[in-house]
């Protein structure tokens, strides 16, 4: 299914500061969410309607609960749900260092935290979430039917040409750019289920046959052979990922997928990524305002250029059934 204005979405990983340092995760700070509003008007200067994707500990902190709901009654955004296995109850005290994947967790542990966090995002902001994303992408098919059961129709935790089954992490390689139904025994391929998976947009910088992307994803010592590759300029993958990519590069991918007929515009990034010192990469205020010089650069250029349309991830979902609903009635 293509459509000819691509939709433009922004899903923000709303999280407690510098998730990648066990010591923060130890000793959780929300420094980030108190500039929630402040991203918030950024992006509604920029005609934005983001998706604030929200873990437990934030929604079970009053201030960052409270923001959350101010947000939510300005009528623009969608709250809905990030999974951190270490941090969402039930977990064991020695998860926090052990970082895991969602995947690792056994059905009865993962249904078990879905259900504490579900309950929790509607206790905090007086809805239930409706679109999903797991932590780290430690997403599988084995989540798709508790996903269902729990009222979820929109996963994004799939990114083409992602990889870390090195690290007993997800194998994404294969995954199609585009929106697609999951099946239930495959992240990676269409389906059967009612749980429409939107991917984090991203593709090699240039066009080359499908297997050679499957040998470039699944490369032996992927991060060291992946860098050698970009130093040589032979590929690499971009993303619409503004913490890592110009607007430059964003936008070179953004043509390229809507040249290939991809409906979707799909960015990510950290909520702790917009302050000095929440994560490990925007360290200071230059660089945080570079990212926000990057990433307005880029939702100008994608809504001026492209004809980009911003949209959240249910807003996406409902267009997108209503077509899918409309293709499959019989003509008259």
């Amino acid at each position: 299914m293509t459509i000819a204005r691509p939709a433009l979405l922004v899903a923000i990983d709303t999280e407690g500061d510098n998730q990648w340092s066990a010591e923060a995760r130890r000793h959780q700070t929300f420094r980030n969410t108190r500039e929630l509003e402040r991203l918030h008007d950024f992006f509604a200067r920029h005609g934005v309607r983001p998706t604030y994707v929200v873990t437990y500990p934030v929604v079970r902190d009053p201030e960052s609960a409270a923001v959350l709901r101010r947000l939510l009654a300005r009528g623009d955004c969608e709250i809905g749900a990030h999974h951190h296995a270490w941090e969402t109850p039930p977990f064991e005290p020695e998860d926090v260092d052990r970082h895991p994947y969602a995947s690792w967790l056994s059905d009865d542990r993962f249904d078990a935290q879905l259900d504490s966090l579900t309950a929790a995002i509607a206790d905090a902001v007086g809805t239930a979430p409706v679109s999903y994303r797991s932590g780290r992408f430690g997403f599988c098919a084995r989540h798709v039917a508790p996903l269902e059961r729990h009222g979820y129709r929109i996963d994004s935790s799939v990114t083409p040409l992602f990889y870390e089954a090195h690290k007993g992490g997800p194998d994404f390689v294969d995954a199609p750019a585009h929106p697609y139904y999951l099946a239930y025994d495959s992240a990676t391929t269409p389906g059967s289920s009612r749980v429409l998976e939107l991917p984090v947009s991203a593709a090699l910088d240039r066009t080359v046959p499908r297997a050679i992307e499957r040998l470039y994803g699944r490369a032996p010592w992927p991060y060291h052979t992946r860098r050698l590759l970009r130093l040589a300029r032979i590929a690499t993958v971009r993303s619409l990922r503004p913490t890592f990519m110009t607007a430059d590069a964003m936008m070179g991918l953004s043509r390229q997928l809507v040249g290939r007929g991809v409906p979707i515009l799909n960015l990510l990034f950290h909520s702790s990524e917009v302050i000095p010192g929440g994560s490990p990469y925007n360290r200071t205020d230059d660089e945080v305002a570079a990212f926000f010089d990057r990433l307005g650069g880029y939702l100008t250029r994608a809504m001026s250029e492209l004809n980009a349309e911003p949209l959240t991830f249910v807003e996406y979902a409902d267009r997108f059934e209503r077509r899918a609903t409309a293709a499959a009635e019989p003509a008259c």
